[in-house]
Order: structure tokens, then sequence, then C-alpha cells
């Protein structure tokens, strides 16, 4: 995942494994959940904060509202 377009963009590998999608309902595809949560991390602290390598489930170690925040932005009903 690149966040932003200007020479200070960020890269971040992430990792989805299967519990974490069936947790959030099975968001499809996983691209879709990586995003919405990246928009989630945006609202909370600037691209250089966010880790360069993780499992995306870790993001409810630092924002416990991370997993409710998801199911409820209906990532599921989202466009690709």
């Amino acid at each position: 995942m690149t966040v932003g377009s200007d020479a200070a963009a960020t890269h971040h590998h992430v990792r989805v494994d299967d519990a974490t999608l069936g947790e959030l309902g099975g968001v499809e595809p996983p691209d879709r959940l990586v995003e919405e949560s990246f928009r989630f991390l945006l609202e909370r602290e600037p691209r250089e904060s966010i880790l360069r390598h993780f499992e995306l489930s870790v993001i409810s170690q630092y924002f416990p509202e991370w997993r409710e925040a998801m199911q409820g932005r209906g990532t599921a009903d989202r466009p690709s």
C-alpha cells in the first residue's frame, strides 16, 4: 500500500489473515479492507506514523475501536 503520490509518499506492506477477514465479515476483496483500514488510520495519525510492515489486526492494539469501525463502514457494500 502506498500512501500519497508526492515525494514523501510512504510504502507499507500489510498482511491480512483469514481469521481477521472472517471476524470482519469476509470483506472481498481483502484490498478493500486494507484501504478502509488506512482511511481509519489516517483520520488518527499522519502517514509517517503508520508501521511499514504489519499484520492488519495489529491496528486494534493501538486503536481498540478499529474492528467495530471496519464493520460499521459498510466495507462489504462499497464498490471496488
